[in-house]
């Protein structure tokens, strides 16, 4: 099984949960339909890596706040990568079809070290620079459901296990990239920077 680090230990998670649509620019952008609830949708353990891969071309980058569940609670928090074959994604949603093929694929949910976090959820914003240049940034007034509604509404129909993370979506700013690409993700409570993950293309 995949793990994560928290807090310095090895934790296994045994799912990801990831919320759609939680960005109105990043929906505008895509050209998507506001949904009238909360997109969920899974990517399973074996999706997990700590090592950020060329896919394909297609396929496009989102940075994500994530947060892992402990006690059914926000315990920790990081910064995530949701990997997506688009041109995949595309043909599933013309279809009306799932998008496990384009989602949940081998590698396709990046994940950093998670810290520690007891803090001011609404003081949450993210940040993520590719080379060196900012390309996306959010924070929690900018997001449609906010941490505390998402763990609800996921609760209403599938449990957590002690470990599971939560990606919260994903702001303007997404695309593809290539093999040697410097990504730095960024998560701050206000001016404090709570946790940062870097990875480089292989």
């Amino acid at each position: 099984m995949k793990q994560i680090i928290f807090n310095t230990m090895q934790v296994v998670p045994s799912k990801v949960v990831c919320i759609g649509r939680n960005y109105v620019e990043h929906i505008e952008e895509l050209g998507n339909e506001t949904p009238e609830s909360m997109v969920v949708f899974n990517k399973p353990n074996s999706a997990i890596t700590d090592t950020l891969h060329f896919i394909s071309e297609d396929t496009r980058f989102e940075g994500e706040i994530c947060f892992l569940i402990q006690n059914k609670q926000i315990a920790g928090i990081g910064f995530g990568l949701d990997l997506t074959k688009a041109e995949i994604q595309n043909k599933m949603k013309e279809k009306g079809l799932p998008w496990e093929r384009a989602k949940a694929f081998d590698g396709s949910a990046v994940l950093g070290e998670f810290v520690p976090f007891r803090g001011d959820l609404k003081a949450l914003r993210m940040e993520l620079l590719i080379n060196g240049r900012l390309v996306q940034f959010a924070d929690y007034a900018l997001m449609i459901y906010k941490p505390l509604e998402m763990l609800a509404e996921i609760e209403r129909f599938m449990s957590f296990e002690d470990g599971d993370i939560v990606m919260s979506g994903t702001p303007k700013g997404v695309g593809n990239y290539s093999v040697g690409d410097e990504f730095t993700g960024r998560v701050y409570e206000g001016e404090r920077l709570l946790v940062e993950s870097s990875w480089r293309v292989r």
